[in-house]
């Protein structure tokens, strides 16, 4: 049972305590306090605290369309736990930001301005386990960024504008679960990027500018469960692209640019597959339904009561199979 109290709830239990009393001054922030400390929500038109109380466990400061935070916002609150600063319009953080907050758990900067993260900023944070940077404007990011966020479980990179990541981005996360990379610009990962994570269950990747998926990108991730690589441009899957992948229950390739895979590559999925028990999707692929496809048309009959949109994967060639299902053509052979 975690000590910490879900945004959702807290949330919920400020709607329910204002409906109860007199209606709240707009210009004061929402408290509640708990045996496990205050937790406070701060929205417009609402005077952010100078100061926060000893045991606030709990902050949100969120619409304000700051530039900046305030200054020694969490000076004085060594128990915080969550900190929610979306949706404002942060440019830059100071590297001591986090120092006075050893214990924080979550860090929620969604929908700000940062270009940038500054060298040092997570030295501290040792007990960090979500991080979610999501609708920044992160063009690059150092390969020493992440160092100190050895408890990191949740990383949320997506809708930044990112082109090129750090080979040793991730060599100091070893417990991260969830891995959020959609939506970026992306055109390739380095060779052993995904060799820091120990045991990485979620990867998302869709909404990029990737054009191969190499074989030993997910070699390090055998117990990897869902994979996104939708809205790419992937024309080229490695043969051994997906060994190893044991645990695999949802696999989305759709609306790329495959005409055809490699011998071999289903092979290690298991025929008919004993995993990807959500399904598998490879909708909006311009096909070539030819010789080619032998082991994919084996493997999708084998397999087609996991198949999503199959009539949505159609063939883009050769003329006499145009505009048939793949898994028409499959059953037909």
């Amino acid at each position: 049972m975690t000590d910490r109290l879900p945004r959702t709830m807290f949330l919920l239990l400020l709607s329910v305590a204002s409906a109860q009393g007199v209606p709240p001054d707009p210009t004061a922030c929402l408290v509640f306090q708990s045996v496990n400390g205050t937790s406070i929500a701060c929205k417009p038109p609402a005077e952010v605290p100078r100061r926060l109380p000893a045991d606030t466990i709990h902050l949100a400061v969120e619409f304000f369309n700051f530039t900046r935070l305030p200054a020694g916002l969490l000076r004085g609150a060594p128990r915080l736990q969550e900190l929610h600063l979306s949706s404002n319009r942060l440019h830059n953080l100071s590297a001591e930001l986090l120092q006075p907050v050893p214990g924080l758990k979550v860090l929620d900067l969604t929908r700000n301005a940062l270009s940038r993260l500054p060298p040092g900023l997570f030295r501290a944070s040792a007990a960090l386990h979500t991080l979610v940077l999501k609708e920044n404007q992160l063009r690059a990011l150092d390969a020493s960024g992440l160092h100190g966020l050895t408890a990191l479980r949740h990383l949320d990179l997506s809708g930044n504008q990112l082109r090129t990541l750090p080979a040793g981005l991730l060599a100091n996360v070893p417990n991260l679960r969830v891995l959020d990379l959609s939506d970026n610009q992306l055109e390739a990962l380095p060779s052993g990027f995904l060799r820091g994570p120990l045991c990485l269950e979620r990867l998302h990747l869709e909404g990029n500018r990737l054009r191969a998926l190499a074989e030993d990108l997910l070699a390090p991730q055998a117990d990897l469960r869902y994979l996104f690589l939708s809205d790419n441009k992937l024309a080229k899957v490695a043969p051994d692209a997906f060994r190893g992948l044991r645990r695999l229950d949802m696999l989305d390739l759709s609306n790329n640019s495959l005409t055809s895979v490699p011998k071999g590559l289903w092979a290690s999925l298991g025929r008919p597959t004993q995993n990807l028990q959500y399904g598998f999707d490879l909708s909006r692929n311009p096909w070539v339904c030819d010789g080619h496809l032998h082991d994919l048309f084996r493997w999708l009959v084998d397999n087609k009561e996991k198949m999503f949109f199959q009539n949505d994967t159609r063939c883009a060639g050769p003329e006499a199979f145009k505009g048939q299902t793949l898994l028409e053509v499959a059953e037909s052979r």
